[in-house]
Order: structure tokens, then sequence, then C-alpha cells
């Protein structure tokens, strides 16, 4: 199992070989997932990738399923730190890096801070800071106050609740029961869960997103109950060369529940980055 180290943090990562000339010179496409979430996030984006000719790396962040969990509290700038450890151990030079919520916090405090960078992919996530648009506080109930009497899957579901539509919550009960078992087996603990909130919290780069250069591509969906498509707007209009995707009627996890039309842009973008 290979595992890069941080300051003493060992952090652990899997790579995806392209699905055509393995052996070739691919491009780089690392995914880093949100609060809490582990790498079976990126599931509907990790072969798509890797069919169309990108080796993948995904990885667990601090605090979350096989990497260490040291203690509390994280800042996303010691993550970003993360990001560049496993990039160096898995041999990467240069990386299109997809974050998606917490993700994206990491992927443009890694732009700011190392030189690895080719692009980045912004998914439902938010420059930071005071001018960003907050989580409503029905959201941050949900995801922060699980009823007492709650069993752990319950609570898995009950937090969840928000970052997807109603429509996909009633109809793929399925695939939740099975999100739900990922989660369960990958996710972060409570207190690894915590201790990644405060990196959140304490999120800013508004005042710097004119520094990151390279090509950006952001994508939100309208309907995003936990971080506002307002975001979007404040990340694409302060970055100096990115390009907006909104995805109508999407949710926190748009890139789930809308999974082929979001791939189809991501691969677009790649491919011109």
């Amino acid at each position: 199992m290979p595992y890069a180290d941080n300051d003493g943090v060992s952090l652990y990562y899997e790579t995806t070989d392209p699905a055509e000339n393995p052996a070739g010179d691919a491009d780089t496409v690392a995914l880093v997932e949100g609060l809490g979430y582990g790498r079976w996030m990126w599931r509907w984006q990790r072969d798509r990738l890797a069919e169309e000719g990108y080796r993948v790396v995904v990885w667990d962040n601090r605090g979350t399923g096989d990497s260490d969990e040291p203690d509390g509290p994280y800042t996303v700038a010691e993550m970003a730190g993360d990001l560049e450890a496993v990039l160096d151990a898995a041999g990467v030079e240069r990386a299109h890096v997809v974050g998606a919520s917490m993700g994206g916090m990491i992927a443009q405090q890694y732009a700011l801070d190392y030189d690895r960078a080719e692009s980045l992919g912004l998914l439902c996530t938010s420059p930071g800071g005071d001018g960003a648009v907050p989580t409503p506080e029905e959201t941050r109930a949900r995801m922060f106050g699980v009823p007492e009497d709650a069993d752990e899957r319950e609570a898995i579901r009950y937090k969840m609740r928000p970052a997807m539509t109603d429509e996909f919550w009633a109809d793929n009960d399925d695939l939740i029961s099975d999100i739900v078992d990922w989660r369960l087996e990958g996710d972060a603990s409570d207190a690894g869960r915590e201790a990644q909130a405060a990196a959140v919290a304490g999120f800013d780069a508004s005042d710097r997103l004119g520094e990151i250069e390279v090509p950006v591509l952001v994508a939100h969906g309208t309907a995003d109950r936990v971080l506002p498509v307002g975001n979007a707007d404040l990340l694409s209009e302060a970055l100096p060369n990115a390009r907006l995707a909104v995805f109508e009627d999407g949710s926190h996890l748009f890139f789930v529940e809308q999974a082929d039309a979001v791939n189809d842009k991501l691969v677009e973008f790649l491919r011109h980055a």
C-alpha cells in the first residue's frame, strides 16, 4: 500500500493508469475530496478519466480513511502540503488538480503555495472569507446536529441529506445505501471531521485569487444547499483564467447526481488546459 509522508503524517494514496498505453507519458489528474469524505467519493470520475487517457491519483486527506489522524484542528495549508507530499511520492511533476468542496479549497491553496498545478478544477467550493456566501443555517444544523437516537447509518443519512436533491434522494435508495456503506468504511472519524471543519472555517483565499494564473474550471450546481452557487460567481470573477460551468438543479454532490455531464465538461476542459 503506497503512503506519502508530510512531516510525520502518513497519507494513503492510489494511482490508476490510463486504460490505453499505461506505460506512456500521460497527464496526471489529482482528485481531492471534500470534508469528511474518503477517496470513494471520486468513483464516478476516476474510471472515466483513466478511460480518457489520464493517470489518476486519489488519496485520503489527513483524518480520513487510511491516512493518519493527527490531533486537530487542521488548516487548509497543511492539507495542501499533504497533497504536495502525495504528488512527490507518486513521482508526479505536474498535475491537473480537481477538488470538490473542501477539496476545492485545498486546490486553491495548493496553486498558491506550490508549482506543480497545471490547472485547477474547482467543484462546488468557495473562496472563503467574509465575502463568501455562507452555508445556510438549516444545512449546518443537519450537518452537525444529528438526533441523539440516530444509529450510525441513520446519522450519515441525516447529515448527507442536504447535499442531494429531493428527486435523487427519492429515486436512488439502493445507491444511497451503498454510499452509506462506503462512508462507514472510508470516511473520517468524528474527530477527524471536526479537525477538517476547522480548516474550512479558517480558509480565506479571496484576496489572493488573482495570483492563480493557471486555467481553472469553476463548476457548481444551482441547487447547492451546502455551498450556494453564488460562490462560483465569486471565484470565476476573481480568477484571471477561469471558465464557469453551471449545472441546472445540481446539488452539492452534483458530480455524483449528474456524473456523465460533469465528466464531459471536465474532460473537455482538461483537453484544452
